[in-house]
Parts: structure tokens; sequence; C-alpha cells
């Protein structure tokens, strides 16, 4: 395993929260507030409402990336930060010196063919984030990865129009998600394309729009690191996640509910799990806050698993989350080098896993190939971590 600092005291944990997340400063909560939040309610209506007891909630040694609060219609980002290890800010720190899971950790574990050219793989997310191509550069760099550059024609950023301007206003919170779903992607598919689709807001309307982009670009895998409470309305934004030989990842969420759009039929729900170990020899347990459970409308799939009766079941694969497991990543505006977590890894990095299989097929063939998949425990499908995390690119 990778470079891990020692746990911290809670005071100091504070002290770095406020420092690690220039969006909000999160002190993290005690565990039992992540535990016990309600599961959402339906709500009457046409779109999504703010839930009672549905905060996003931090648990000590982690600060989330995004927004506190699930406004009416939007969509929160799934990144949580481990604040146990100190940002570093040196952009050209060693490579044997960064914390985390590295590029190599990952592809390793999951047994991906990295070498492949892979196709374009899209990365959807709210708001802007001015220093995606340079932070990317930084951490491609540090890991001996080639170049991806808008010069090259490597790297790609739109608005969710697809046009080079104007971007969407700057946000630190999402800007955060914007660079670990760069990373994520460059680790395991060095060779993919990577297309940024900044959607103006994180709403759905918007986000959706911005899926639709990112399909009509040219994108043969996109991945979508949000989620939001259900609501009676959303199977009206399921075609958004419907386009003709494109794999569409989302990530599942970090509470104890199901979110959408992970619940869509359309797409693949990404779960979360614990890793640990290192060069093919390695631990992997689901994540125990990675959000799971049976849809409150949408239907269940002909090639789903049977947990839920007549709905659709959350998850379908999974890939790291643990935040104190976590991967590294680089982001200038949040202090440098960082560790993360949140079920946001795991999206872009299963979208970059179909990309490299050279014919992204979606969930439905996942369900038919399950020993493709390392299963953890309990043995076969189980909620938070669905048919388990690749092994290799075969169930994809």
């Amino acid at each position: 395993m990778k470079h891990f600092a020692p746990a911290v005291s809670l005071a100091m944990a504070a002290s770095l929260a406020s420092c690690a997340s220039p969006h909000s400063g999160v002190v993290p909560l005690n565990d039992a507030l992540r535990t016990t939040m309600s599961t959402p309610q339906a709500v009457p209506g046409n779109t999504p409402h703010a839930l009672p007891g549905n905060t996003p909630q931090a648990l000590p040694g982690e600060t989330l990336g995004c927004d506190l609060t699930f406004e009416a219609d939007q969509a929160n980002c799934t990144i949580a930060i481990n604040i146990n290890v100190p940002p570093i800010g040196n952009p050209t720190t060693p490579e044997n010196l960064l914390p985390g899971f590295h590029p190599a950790d990952l592809i390793d574990r999951y047994k991906l063919p990295a070498q492949n050219s892979g196709g374009t793989v899209a990365i959807v997310d709210a708001y802007d984030d001015p220093a995606a191509e340079a932070d990317l550069a930084v951490y491609r760099t540090a890991y001996g990865l080639p170049a991806c550059t808008s010069t090259n024609g490597c790297f790609n950023k739109v608005n969710e129009q697809g046009q080079t301007a104007p971007y969407p206003v700057a946000n630190a919170g999402w800007d955060q998600e914007i660079s670990l779903d760069l990373d994520m992607v460059s680790a395991v598919c060095p060779n993919c394309k990577i297309l940024l689709v900044e959607a103006n807001s994180p709403s759905f309307d918007d986000l959706g729009a911005s899926v639709d982009t990112a399909a009509k670009i040219g994108a043969n895998a996109i991945s979508n690191s949000y989620y939001g409470p259900e609501w009676s309305g959303e199977t009206a934004y399921d075609f958004h996640y419907l386009h003709k030989g494109v794999a569409i990842t989302v990530s599942a969420g970090d509470q104890n509910s199901p979110f959408y759009p992970a619940v869509s039929s359309n797409v693949t729900a990404v779960g979360g799990t614990s890793l640990s170990g290192s060069d093919g020899a390695w631990t992997e347990s689901a994540w125990k806050y990675t959000a799971k459970g049976c849809s409150l409308y949408e239907r269940k799939p002909a090639w789903g698993s049977t947990k839920c009766k007549n709905v659709r079941s959350m998850n379908d694969v999974a890939a790291v989350a643990d935040p104190q497991t976590g991967v590294s990543m680089y982001d200038s505006t949040a202090g440098g080098w960082l560790v993360a977590g949140g079920t946001s890894v795991g999206a872009p990095i299963v979208a970059a896993a179909y990309a490299l299989s050279g014919n992204p097929q979606g969930p439905a063939y996942s369900y038919k190939h399950r020993s493709a998949f390392n299963d953890i425990a309990p043995a076969g499908y189980d909620w938070a971590t669905g048919l388990g995390t690749p092994d290799g690119g075969a169930g994809l």
C-alpha cells in the first residue's frame, strides 16, 4: 500500500479540514451521524427536493468536497478528502513520496489493459475548473504518463453546449471533483482521450444536457460523479443517460440510500470498497458508507439482481472509495497533492475500464459475465459492491 500518514487527533483533523477544502471548511462530524440519516421518502412533483435528514455528513478523518445540502433539483458531487494526510503543495514532489494509491496500484488491482488506446472518456461535472488542464498535467507528469493536452488533441474542455466559451462560473468544491475524475481516467487509461463537459450548474437539467453533449461529441464512455435524492419525476430524465454504443457510469453516492441517477437502468451504478495491499496481494471489502438499496421509482431491468422485487437495485459494480484507503490526486486550488475517496473515485475508473475494453457494453453485459469481477464478501451479488470490482475488462 502507498504512503498514508498516521492518524492525527480530531483537534488537528478539524484544523486541517478548514484548509483542505477552500469551499466549505467542514469540520468532521461524529460517525453516528452518517449511519443514522433517514432514508429519502417520495416527494410529489416533477423536480427533486431537499429532504430532511438527507444532508451529506463528513466522518472523522474526511471532509466533503462539494455542497453541504441537497438543493431542489440539484445534485452533489461525491468526493471525500482524507484530512489525516495534509496537502503537499509542491507539484514536483517525487512519485515515491506521493500519498494514496498510484496509477500502477489501480492497474495492478483491477488488471486493466492500460496499454490500449481506449477511445474517448468524458467527464461530466458542474461548474468550471479553470486549472483543469494544468492540474492534469502535474498528475500525469508525476506518474510518467504521456502528455494529454488541448494542443496535442488528447484533452478537450467544453461547456454544456459543447462550446469552448463561455465556461460556467468556477466553484472550488466541484473543482476538486473535476481534478479527481480527470486523474482517475488518466490513471487507468493513460492512452484515452479525455473530454471534460462542464455543466452550468448541478441541476439535473444541466447535468443531463451535458451528458447528451458528451455523447454527441463522440465519447464512448461517460463518467458522472454526482448524486441526488430520488423523486417521482426522475424517470423523465432517464433519456439523458441512454446513448447507443456509449457506456455511462454513475457514482452511487456516499450515504445509506438509493440515489439518482445511479438508480437509472440506463447506467452502471458504481459502489465503493476499502482497499489494502500492494503488488498483486490485495484485500478489498465493501465500504460501509456506499449508497445502496432499492429504487423508489425505477423499474427492475430484466438483467438486474434479485435484491429488489420489482424495482432497480443499486449497485452494479464497485471500485475503491474509502478515503482512508484513498487514491492520489492533484488539485492546486485545494492545496496540491491529496488523498481522495468517495464513490467519485469509482465512476471514472469504471468508465475508463469500459473504454479500455474496446467495445463497451454496459451493465446488462456485465451481469452475463459475473466471473470477470472480483467478488467482494459476502459471496455473490451484494448491495454495496454489486458484482464486485473489475478483474480485467472482459466483463465490461
